[in-house]
């Protein structure tokens, strides 16, 4: 029996993103948030509802999501809060994930790509450094399949959750070695680099959507206390504390500013304390960028 919280089809049988899109349902703003069952993304989550929209928690897990759903219907009505299942380490997951919203035929006024981790070594199911495989690639393929609903649904915003960690990552970068396995013992260079990916990305996406009506902004959160480090060796995680960590409530700010209050002519700008702030040089290097979006579309083409 199909969950309560997951969204039905209203329009079995479309085949193709632009039949949906011209049947799309009139209702309320809608949101998606990926990693919205903890942390940053479930204020986010809570906040948006309570600022009018329906929400779509995007997660690897319902039983962790359901808690965040259920209080969001309850202080907010139901029908607010719906979960999409989306594993970002598996193309496979993600493709499904936005299959089954776009059968929906709801439009999609926001894309909050939130989720992410730290620390975790390996390479994903889909063939990439750990990091650099959740924290990019799965939330470049998931947007990449949301465009068209996204430009359709306009004015509307892509909100990608970096960190200012982006400033670690080496001078040079060869994008071919997020193909191998972690390398680094603690994972933080992997992930320096995937948040550099996350803000290169979001500017280079700015470029293609020019007079689409849809907008685009990258941002460093804080140093937030959430599950994100939860696969930092043990002993950095005190590190981490010493250096005062914002709550989650705090740390959901700049993402709420870029969803709610930043203009739509900053698309593909870098934010910080709900603020522009300019990233590091190879962050705004757009050959590198251009390299990064080039190779990031071949490797997810099948999957489009």
């Amino acid at each position: 029996m199909k969950n309560q919280n997951t969204p039905n089809s209203s329009h079995e049988g479309s085949s193709s993103s632009e039949n949906r899109d011209h049947n799309i349902t009139k209702v309320a703003q809608v949101a998606i948030v990926s990693g919205a069952n903890t942390g940053i993304g479930s204020v986010t989550a809570k906040e948006l509802a309570r600022a009018g929209f329906e929400v779509y928690l995007a997660c690897k897990s319902l039983l962790r999501a359901q808690p965040i759903i259920d209080s969001i219907n309850a202080h907010n009505g139901p029908g607010k809060a719906f979960y999409l299942e989306l594993d970002l380490e598996n193309f496979e997951s993600v493709r499904a994930c936005a299959e089954q919203f776009l059968n929906t035929n709801k439009p999609l006024h926001l894309l909050i790509n939130n989720a992410g981790v730290a620390g975790k070594k390996g390479k994903t199911k889909s063939g990439f450094e750990m990091a650099f495989g959740i924290n990019h690639m799965g939330h470049f393929l998931l947007t990449q399949l949301l465009l068209d609903r996204l430009k359709s649904s306009s004015p509307s915003r892509i909100v990608t959750v970096a960190s200012r960690a982006h400033k670690r990552a080496p001078g040079e970068i060869n994008w071919l070695h997020t193909l191998e396995p972690t390398r680094t013992w603690t994972g933080i260079t992997e992930y320096a680099i995937s948040k550099l990916a996350n803000i290169q990305f979001s500017a280079e996406l700015a470029n293609h959507l020019h007079g689409t009506g849809v907008a685009t902004y990258s941002l460093h959160p804080g140093v937030v206390q959430t599950e994100v480090w939860r696969e930092l060796p043990v002993f950095l995680r005190p590190l981490l504390k010493l250096r005062g960590m914002l709550t989650p409530e705090e740390g959901a700010q700049t993402t709420l500013h870029c969803a709610l209050v930043a203009p739509l002519e900053q698309s593909g700008l870098y934010y910080a304390n709900s603020a522009i702030e300019s990233p590091s040089v190879l962050a705004q290097n757009s050959v590198l960028q251009k390299q990064l979006w080039d190779l990031s579309l071949q490797w997810v083409d099948k999957y489009l």
